[in-house]
């Protein structure tokens, strides 16, 4: 087993947990905060059999990221300029993976 910890930007997550349910994974989140700008994040926590790393591992990097079309503007004398809009990719994850060397499930008595 395989325990994988992603960090993904908070405006992805929703898109990569919902991609890895509808692919029959689950997953444990919790929101968190860092980096230099203190940025809101969540830290997925994902058990996945070895067998399934790779594609737990294609599912956050299809899903972790958002597209964003940046059109041109009036210029200050109010006429457009020649430059073609920009596409940008924004977001992007880390991932953490580790051996489980053992799981346990306590249940109330």
């Amino acid at each position: 087993m395989k325990m994988v910890m992603v960090v993904v930007p908070k405006n992805t997550a929703d898109d990569v947990l919902d991609a890895l349910v509808m692919a029959g994974h689950t997953a444990t989140y919790v929101e968190s905060a860092g980096g230099m700008l203190r940025q809101s994040q969540y830290s997925l926590f994902i058990a996945v059999k070895k067998e399934q790393l790779d594609e737990i591992l294609g599912i956050i990097k299809e899903n972790c990221r958002t597209q964003v079309q940046m059109k041109t503007r009036p210029s200050d004398n109010g006429l457009l300029t020649n430059k073609p809009s920009v596409t940008a990719n924004l977001g992007g994850a880390i991932a953490f993976i580790w051996n489980i060397d053992q799981i346990e499930t306590f249940s109330p008595d």
